[in-house]
This record gives structure tokens, C-alpha cells and sequence, in this order.
């Protein structure tokens, strides 16, 4: 049985995420906490929020596969679910080849590491797997609760869930900022999005998600940065979020924009939920 993660979690850099945050987000309705930036192997940062609530799932999204050894991760993962059996989703996945000097065939370090994560009992369905291409997602189906991808649009959900089929969790990221001027908002978003658009893996999977080269040069188009970072209302921001769901997600990672995400967040649950 999958980890109930609602409809909607909160998605914050895992320096980011404080223990007020995560019990505000419990308060607001949000389904999970997803923490990101690669937490430690030793999982201490996701106890801690844990610690801090009663009954919010938290998600790593996600532990880097080449950086914290299976062994550790499994060992952490059994400690924490020893105190909180259903709160906890592990999410794993290779991160970027540009920033990982051992990077090499990544479809077998993710294969190598599941293996190990399967033989130290870690069950399938207390696992998600970061992905966006089709042998990724085609692994996550066959040997996780399903797929986490990041930086997409509902375009991409729409064809993960082709890929998955009908039964694997599928819970993408989405960024936003409650901003209704145009201009600021696209500066916004430029400015997180724009180092994403020279990593090979986001770059690939945006050209086959239909963008063009075009598109990815000179820190993203207007078209592009605005299909990836949603502005405007809270009810304009709801209805892009949504659009994941009609496309076929179970779940949305929503990552608010900015150095104090909780206004937009509070402003958010009020029409999500």
C-alpha cells in the first residue's frame, strides 16, 4: 500500500524546510512534505520533521544514488519507519551527470541500487524513483511505487502516465509564484529555472516533451518559463496545478518560489483544499 500523500504536498530545498514549516503545512492541508537538495543518507534532517508532526507524510525528493550509499540509506529508512510506520516515502534517483564525476551508465546504478534497497527489505511501495524518460519511468513501475519527475508540465504527466500505466503512483514537481505581473513573474522564474536548462537530462526531456532549442537558450523562453513556473492568483495557480491531475498525476510536489514560500502557501490552501 502506498504512502497517503493527499493530492498536494509542500516541495522545499530541504535547507529550507523548517520544523514550523512542516507543522504549518499539516495545519494548512497539505498532504507531504517533499524535502529536495539531496538530503544525507542518514536521513536525521527528515526525522527531525517528522519529529515535528503528527500525522504528515515526508518524501525524499530525492536521495542522490552516487553520493549516499544504499546500505546507509536502508539502515535509515528502517529507523525512522520503526517510529513512524506510514510517514515516510523514499524517494532515490542519479540527480545530474554534470554534477557527479562518477557518473556513468545510470541505468545501471539505478538497477544496482534498488537491488540493494529490495535486499535490505525495503518495501517497493515505500519507494519512489526519480524520472523522466521512458526507461526511468518504465523501472519506477516495475520496481517502486511509481515516479517522481521534476521540472516538467502537465504535457509530460499526460505521457509518464502512458509510460507507467494505470496502477503506479505519479506525484511531479511544480514550481510557482503568486505574482499576477507578467514580467516580474517570468523574472521570477527565469532566474531558479534557467541553470536546469543546460543539464543534459531536463534538456533531453523537455525536447521530447516538444520544446525546442529555441526555446532552452538564453535562460528559457517567455513560453517555456511560463509553462514551468506557474504565476498569477492563487485561483490562476490552482488551475495549472490541477491540470497534473487531468493529465493523469495522483499527486503534485508544489514548490512555492522565494525565501518566505508560507503566504503563498496559506493563500494556496485556501483554494486547493
Amino acid at each position: 500500500m502506498h504512502v497517503p500523500l493527499g493530492t498536494f504536498g509542500l516541495w522545499r530545498m530541504l535547507r529550507n524546510t523548517t520544523p514550523g514549516m512542516a507543522r504549518e503545512a499539516e495545519t494548512l492541508g497539505y498532504g507531504a512534505i517533499w524535502v529536495g537538495g539531496s538530503p544525507s543518507g542518514d536521513l536525521v534532517e527528515v526525522e527531525i520533521l517528522l519529529e515535528a508532526t503528527e500525522r504528515i507524510p515526508v518524501v525524499t525528493g530525492i536521495v542522490n544514488m552516487w553520493r549516499e550509499p544504499a546500505e546507509l540509506v536502508a539502515a535509515s529508512y528502517h529507523r525512522i519507519v520503526d517510529r513512524y510506520t506510514d510517514r515516510f516515502l523514499l524517494g532515490v534517483g542519479i540527480g545530474h551527470p554534470e554534477a557527479t564525476a562518477e557518473f556513468r551508465d545510470p541505468m545501471a546504478k539505478i538497477d544496482d541500487y534498488l537491488a540493494c534497497l529490495d535486499r535490505a527489505e525495503i518495501p517497493r511501495d515505500r519507494l519512489i524513483l526519480a524520472a523522466l524518460g521512458p526507461q526511468a519511468l518504465r523501472i519506477a513501475a516495475e520496481r517502486t511505487a511509481g515516479a517522481h519527475p521534476y521540472l516538467t508540465t502537465p504535457a509530460h504527466t499526460r505521457y509518464a502516465r502512458g509510460v507507467l500505466g494505470p496502477g503506479p503512483l505519479l506525484a511531479p514537481e511544480h514550481k510557482v509564484t503568486l505574482d499576477s505581473d507578467p514580467e516580474r513573474a517570468r523574472a521570477t522564474g527565469r532566474k531558479m529555472v534557467s541553470h536546469y536548462l543546460d543539464r543534459v537530462n531536463y534538456r533531453n526531456n523537455l525536447i521530447r516533451s516538444g520544446w525546442t532549442e529555441d526555446d532552452l537558450g538564453e535562460g528559457g523562453s517567455d513560453a517555456l518559463i511560463g509553462a514551468l513556473v506557474l504565476s498569477g492568483t492563487p485561483e490562476q495557480v490552482a488551475v495549472g496545478l490541477q491540470a497534473h491531475l487531468k493529465a493523469g498525476a495522483d499527486h503534485v510536489g508544489v514548490q512555492v518560489l522565494g525565501e518566505d514560500p508560507m503566504p503563498s502557501y496559506r493563500r494556496l490552501a485556501e483554494v486547493l483544499f
